[in-house]
């Protein structure tokens, strides 16, 4: 069996990870460097330093802060297509999530996994109202997306700077657990700044805040709060265990409101999170496959198709080539292709190390445009 149909039968039968042609995904800290490149139209710029909080009464302040801000959070409802399988047809599913208002426009903060692959979206105000939305757009590997509703919106929240936050910070999580217990308030603090949480799928999502406030199925989407009422997150995951059978609790991350707000304002403007494309399929090498396919280096990319007229084409990289490195950072455990990939922009021009043949050989490359959507 050839090199190049192993790696294929073993990226089908174990590992669910590259992407049709994008050659990339993301990283959150990618995302905030976006932010620099353009203003803020629709949105409401973040504050440049944290406003004064009188800790005088606590219980008196996280009460106010939940005012301000609850009115403005929404339930997500989504209608996810049932499927054709040999048994017939699965039927429609329902899915839920919780979202923000951040524009006086009618347009709304979430999470892409609450919203992908649904047919039809619905908001649930905080007074019981229910309102039509429509998916302005999406990025996958954000995990966010922004939503539309005819409607005017009741609050808009105000979006604080997630610059400037600091491990034990008082925080307020708002949202929708499990679609039924709306508007349900949790009270924590940032447990630390700067996480990383591999995704599995490749790629880490960079950046994250991590709180012990309790965060369960259906707050993805809902605010992350301050005790001045600003937003400073979006709710997105939640770890329960690791791989080695130990249960943790109170890990839940969210994804920090200068980097969501980067990601919402270019999808307002544009419809879509631009993104730098190679234009490869590729198979993540790392020391176990290395070792059972022989090949020639441990960490690296694999090659497995090379799309007609795309940069990674027009460069030279051929099918079976070993991408190495991206300029000079070299792939391994900790720079993976994908977030090595995007810490750069749309026709920015990289150096591109691979192995072919045994040979180490470098090529330039002009990064193209992806417009995932």
């Amino acid at each position: 069996m050839s090199l190049k149909r192993s790696l294929y039968l073993l990226l089908v039968l174990v590992v669910a990870a590259g992407s049709a042609l994008t050659g990339a995904a993301v990283g959150g800290l990618a995302v905030y460097q976006a932010a620099k490149r353009g203003g803020l139209q629709d949105l409401p710029a973040p504050l440049q330093a944290p406003v004064p909080v009188n800790n005088t009464n606590p219980n008196q302040t996280i009460t106010q802060a939940v005012q301000k801000v609850g009115p403005s959070v929404v339930t997500v409802v989504g209608t996810v297509p049932g499927q054709i399988t040999f048994f017939g047809s699965s039927g429609d599913q329902t899915v839920s999530g919780s979202g923000v208002f951040i524009s006086d426009a009618g347009y709304i903060l979430t999470n892409n996994h609450v919203v992908e692959g649904t047919k039809e979206v619905n908001i649930i105000l905080s007074d019981g109202r229910q309102e039509k939305a429509t998916i302005v757009g999406s990025d996958p590997y954000s995990d966010i997306a922004v939503l539309k509703t005819g409607g005017k919106a009741p609050v808009v929240a105000a979006l604080g700077n997630s610059d400037v936050l600091k491990p034990g910070e008082s925080v307020i999580a708002i949202g929708s657990p499990l679609g039924d217990f709306k508007n349900t308030v949790t009270v924590g603090v940032i447990s630390a700044t700067e996480r990383a949480i591999d995704t599995g799928q490749g790629y880490q999502i960079e950046g994250l805040i991590q709180t012990d406030a309790a965060i369960n199925q259906g707050n993805s989407g809902g605010p992350l709060v301050n005790l001045a009422g600003e937003v400073i997150g979006i709710n997105t995951l939640i770890v329960r265990g690791s791989g080695n059978g130990a249960v943790a609790e109170g890990l839940g991350f969210a994804i920090p409101i200068n980097t969501a707000q980067a990601v919402a304002t270019q999808i307002i403007q544009k419809g879509y999170f631009s993104r730098p494309y190679l234009g490869i399929n590729f198979q993540p090498i790392a020391p176990d496959i290395a070792a059972a396919y022989k090949l020639p280096v441990k960490w690296g990319v694999y090659v497995t198709k090379v799309a007609p007229n795309s940069p990674a084409g027009q460069a030279g990289l051929q099918t079976d080539d070993i991408i190495t490195r991206i300029s000079d950072i070299s792939l391994d455990e900790s720079h993976s292709f994908i977030n090595t990939l995007y810490t750069y922009n749309p026709g920015d021009q990289v150096s591109v190390g691979f192995v072919r043949d045994g040979k180490e050989l470098e090529v330039q490359v002009t990064l193209g445009e992806s417009n995932h959507n």
